[in-house]
């Protein structure tokens, strides 16, 4: 049997003026995948957005929003009531962000068993009791769990 080797990778493989590694919506932000499905359903004020984000502080929320309108993603309106009113939504750009989002979550419930499964296998460990992110920030569901389907496990990887 023959064995193809594939062709080796040049060094410019990567365009260095590609910006992918520079759009921080795209992950490179803890929260900012969580705070825009958030706001999916229309505008919120801050305090609302704390109640689902259970975890992030008031200053990480509000330096995530602040660079979320600096990205186009996040818009900021101030209502001049008494008392004073701000709410945060989605962009036109922010909302180009949902279909894929929905891709991502729909490729997590669907494989989400079997990455643990390898995880597992290679760590040597049991995956934690209970669903959720253990201490280090991974993904883990119930032994015998369902990883699969409508607000599995693979849910809490985006938030849908």
């Amino acid at each position: 049997m023959t064995r193809t080797v594939p062709a080796p990778l040049p060094p410019d493989f990567f365009d260095p003026h590609c910006p992918v590694q520079r759009v921080p919506v795209l992950g490179s932000r803890k929260w900012a995948w969580r705070i825009v499905r958030c706001l999916e359903g229309g505008p919120r004020r801050f305090s609302e957005l704390r109640v689902p984000l259970t975890g992030i502080t008031a200053k990480v929320l509000a330096e995530s929003l602040r660079s979320m309108e600096h990205d186009g993603v996040v818009s900021r309106t101030e209502y001049a009531e008494n008392p004073p009113r701000v709410e945060y939504a989605l962009t036109p750009l922010g909302r180009t962000l949902l279909g894929p989002m929905d891709a991502v979550c729909d490729w997590s419930r669907a494989n989400l068993a079997e990455l643990l499964a390898a995880r597992e296998a290679a760590e040597g460990a049991r995956a934690p009791e209970g669903a959720g992110e253990d201490g280090a920030g991974r993904i883990s569901v119930p032994a015998g769990g369902e990883a699969a389907g409508g607000s599995g496990a693979g849910a809490v990887i985006l938030g849908a």
